[in-house]
């Protein structure tokens, strides 16, 4: 029995995906789209603060959660330079994230979405946003690590 060239293709295609394979090369096939359209010879006009410190905030979350691919086309798709451009503490201050030594092991972005959380829960009844936020389970954002093997 001869296998068709489209069947040949969806078992590629199913294999790369099982392995993990595939995602990786869509998202380095489109970081690299992004670096060779991106004139290095035009300026890009300076980001605004707030976006800066979004994209750090998004950056430290990928890296936390081993994100390198989708990282790799956030830096060129969004400006924002390849270096650091705050440190984690200057990004809490200015957040006015409180810290403590379990929470300095997680992306400052969790400690947002607890506050945010710990804010709904103690706002009075009658609060639409609040009110139908509280039905949102933030107990599952703890993060987990999985592995391919378990």
């Amino acid at each position: 029995m001869t296998a068709s060239l489209d069947e040949l293709k969806q078992a590629l295609i199913q294999t790369l995906e099982t392995r993990g394979v595939l995602g990786q090369v869509k998202a380095k096939v489109r970081a690299e789209i992004f670096a060779a359209l991106d004139d290095e010879k035009v300026q890009r006009p300076n980001l605004p603060r707030e976006n800066a410190l979004i994209n750090e905030l998004i950056r430290e979350y990928l890296e936390y959660n081993g994100y390198y691919h989708t990282l790799s086309v956030l830096l060129p798709e969004t400006g924002h330079p390849e270096e650091r451009q705050f440190g984690r503490n200057f990004m809490a201050s200015e957040l006015r994230i409180r810290e403590d030594e379990s929470s300095r092991a997680l992306p400052l972005i969790y400690g947002l979405v607890r506050a945010e959380a710990a804010r709904i829960e103690e706002s009075p009844p009658g609060d639409e946003f609040a009110d139908s936020a509280r039905d949102v389970d933030v107990e599952h954002l703890r993060p987990m690590i999985i592995r391919a093997n378990d």
